[in-house]
């Protein structure tokens, strides 16, 4: 049956089906054929969607549309400029300072590429940096928007896992930083190599004053962060308080839209979370059928018969996630893969918080492979350079991210030394 499973999905998936419909249409053959109701399956599906938890991804998805139209992006890029500018190819240190703290409040890759790249595109290519090289930057520091939380990608995990979500985000923290200082460093060496040059020094009242303008985009961040660890708020509450301080914050402060354009722009945020959920409970049901066919066990008991070693087992998975990740979008590969895996990280003592930062990562990579990675795509139609060059651009950072990926593959402690600092062992 494992065959028909995967014979369907990809058939579904070469018609050009989009993924919900490829996910849903394929647990309902399935479970059809088994001789299961489909009633007893929607009703699985709704019982799986009436979660709290669940209910912090459209929130989040929410709060980094009003970050992304608000007008938050230009502070946010000030301040990296007044702090990190006068740097060897200062402006795009900058971009990838932009965006690691927009991925801190944004918590989506693409809004963070989105919303830094049609600023510091054009600016950068003014600058005389190549098309191919700022574009390929911006979509890999977007892709931080995943990894540093809050994260949607790590709370989809913590659902299907049963993990901890403070913790996980804890767990994203250092290997966020870890990432941006690479792309930062790779940018002075580029830079010192291409003759890329510093922005202009910034006056003593323009640095006071650019910093001054950043300090309420920090509002998101603070609040999530210290309602969050300080045991005030759930995730999920923390999900909506961000999303009315980011609403606030961007049409007060910083006025990227007016009252009468806050409906229009809610509009915009409702559609991107609605299309979270449906892919999520189309995938909850393919799920269903997944963990009921026993193809779970299959793979644990293909694993001890062949006595693959955790190390292996990583190698493995992480070639796997790469080549979905060229195929699938984030959130299904996560809900398709994780309950076929879990079963095997708890078998073969792989701490599963650890096991979570290395599918993100895998999934950061795969926001920038060709064919489907979403976030050459965005940063193609934003700048207008031709999606051709935009690819050729990002072999360097996907060899970069090769490197990073094994690092965090095999040290751990990377990605858990921070939640074990907290939370204990």
């Amino acid at each position: 049956m494992s065959q028909a499973l995967f014979g369907l999905f990809f058939v579904f998936l070469g018609a050009g089906m989009p993924i919900f419909v490829v996910l849903g249409l394929t647990a309902a053959v399935l479970l059809a054929a088994d001789g299961s109701s489909l009633l007893l399956l929607a009703q699985k599906v709704l019982d799986e969607l009436n979660s709290e938890l669940l209910m912090a991804l459209p929130f989040f998805g929410m709060a980094a549309v009003f970050m992304q139209r608000g007008g938050i992006a230009r502070a946010l890029i000030d301040v990296s400029a007044a702090w990190m500018g006068r740097l060897p190819g200062g402006l795009g240190v900058v971009a990838v300072a932009g965006c690691t703290i927009f991925a801190a409040i944004a918590g989506s890759s693409v809004a963070t590429a989105l919303a830094m790249g049609t600023i510091l595109v054009p600016a950068m290519i003014q600058r005389g940096y190549p098309a191919s090289f700022s574009t390929a930057l911006i979509g890999t520091g977007g892709t931080l928007g995943i990894l540093i939380p809050p994260s949607l990608p790590l709370i989809l995990f913590a659902i299907i896992a049963e993990e901890s979500v403070p913790r996980l985000f804890l767990a994203g923290v250092v290997p966020g930083v870890l990432q941006a200082l690479m792309l930062i460093l790779f940018v002075i060496w580029t830079a010192r190599r291409k003759g890329y040059p510093p922005e202009p020094r910034m006056s003593r009242a323009d640095f006071v004053r650019v910093n001054l303008k950043a300090l309420p985009a920090f509002a998101v961040p603070v609040i999530v962060a210290v309602g969050i660890y300080g045991g005030f708020v759930t995730v999920t509450e923390a999900a909506v308080l961000a999303a009315l301080v980011a609403m606030l914050v961007g049409m007060i402060v910083y006025r990227g839209f007016t009252l009468a354009q806050a409906p229009a722009v809610m509009g915009h945020a409702v559609r991107s979370a609605a299309s979270i959920m449906v892919i999520i409970a189309m995938a909850l049901a393919f799920g269903h059928w997944v963990t009921e066919s026993g193809v779970p066990a299959a793979v644990v008991d293909f694993v001890t018969r062949n006595d693959l070693s955790a190390w292996q087992f990583l190698l493995a998975i992480n070639l796997l996630l790469l080549v979905l990740g060229m195929f699938l979008e984030v959130a299904s590969i996560i809900l398709i893969a994780v309950p076929i895996l879990m079963p095997v990280v708890t078998a073969l003592g792989i701490d599963p918080v650890h096991f979570a930062i290395v599918i993100v990562v895998n999934m950061e990579i795969a926001l920038l492979t060709p064919p489907v990675g979403l976030n050459l795509y965005v940063l193609s139609s934003i700048s207008k350079v031709p999606i051709g060059e935009v690819i050729r651009g990002i072999w360097p950072f996907i060899a970069l991210f090769a490197v990073y990926l094994a690092l965090i593959t095999y040290v751990p402690a990377l990605s858990l030394w921070l939640p074990t600092l907290v939370y204990g062992g």
